[in-house]
């Protein structure tokens, strides 16, 4: 199934029915006096997080989505049906804004969470709602309300306890392929993941945690080059920040320090919170380094990237990895602690 991860859409909810203008006429009972029902309340529109759902592939098809109508009113006080409400299911993790002022509508962020994107119009009132002393045999009534009309934005940002960061081919797929059960897609080219990976870690049968995966950044990424800054987004919810870097890169001439300074940089141009998230470094590849050669770089790495925090591995054998994964359910259980 393709991966999207926004969609606008126009939601228009039902209209209200209108109220009946009706008279009692029965045999034998003269003056029955004004019996119109009123009208019924036009369908709702509501959104629900569902935890089944990982895409919102559904919305870029069907773009438009009308709530039923109420039914009008009618004779002996007969109230009008009103439309059945319409129950929209989305992603966990799916933001919804209104797509001409970008007001926040709600925040999917539970699986079961329902909350109402369109409200459906009230049923108008009959004409026995106008009788009175002096005015015995009313022919008023009221139309129903326009029920409510939007266009929305709908987002996707997935809901991961860790994300990952780097550029193309430094090894982030081939991580998540190392702690989790999540198979992406892993070649020696860069480029190879298009959409967010999800995979759970389990460190223990007790312990576990979601660690999402997203396609390679490359400079000038927060104006549009690349793929990947359309998924930051999905970082945006994440506690820490795994940094992975290549320091065996193809290109002989690179400078994994930085590259890696080349990404803050775009992190920080996207979204300033983003880029003061925890974030980690895990130095990668190191398998492919001599071993009389591989203490030097990874103490002149460090030295220029001044982590809070660093691993060296090698994710396509699993070295280090395993510590990392500990040292993260440690991390993540204090701070929900805290």
């Amino acid at each position: 199934m393709k991966f999207f991860d926004e969609a606008r859409i126009e939601v228009l909810a039902g209209d209200g029915g209108n109220g009946a203008v009706s008279f009692r006429r029965e045999k034998y009972i003269p003056l029955g006096g004004p019996d119109g029902g009123d009208g019924g309340k036009g369908a709702s529109i509501w959104a629900i997080a569902d935890r089944n759902l990982n895409t919102l592939i559904d919305f870029r098809y069907t773009r438009v989505f009308r709530g039923q109508k109420g039914e009008n009113g009618h004779g002996s006080d007969r109230y009008g049906k009103g439309g059945e409400d319409m129950e929209l299911r989305m992603p966990v993790g799916t933001v919804i804004t209104d797509n001409e002022t970008g007001e926040l509508i709600a925040d999917l962020d539970t699986d079961g969470k329902r909350w109402l994107i369109a409200k459906g119009g009230i049923g108008g009132l009959g004409n026995s709602h106008f009788k009175s002393s002096t005015n015995r045999a009313p022919r008023q009534n009221t139309p129903g309300q326009e029920g409510e009309k939007r266009e929305l934005k709908l987002e996707l940002k997935v809901l991961a306890d860790i994300g990952l960061l780097g550029l193309p081919n430094a090894g982030k797929s081939t991580f998540i392929r190392a702690v989790s059960a999540a198979r992406p897609k892993v070649a020696d080219y860069p480029f190879t993941t298009l959409h967010p990976n999800l995979g759970v870690v389990r460190v223990d049968d007790n312990r576990s945690f979601v660690i999402a995966d997203i396609p390679g950044l490359i400079e000038g990424a927060a104006e549009g080059a690349g793929l990947g800054h359309r998924f930051l987004k999905h970082l945006q919810r994440t506690g820490l920040l795994l940094h992975l870097v290549d320091i065996s890169p193809f290109d002989p001439d690179a400078d994994p320090a930085k590259d890696a300074k080349a990404i803050l940089k775009e992190l920080k141009k996207y979204d300033e919170a983003l880029h003061k998230k925890p974030r980690w470094l895990l130095i990668n590849k190191i398998d492919l380094v001599p071993e009389d050669e591989r203490e030097a770089r990874v103490a002149a790495l460090v030295k220029s990237y001044k982590p809070k925090k660093h691993f060296v591995i090698s994710a396509i054998s699993g070295a280090g990895c395993r510590e990392v994964t500990f040292a993260v359910m440690d991390y993540l259980e204090q701070n929900r602690k805290a």
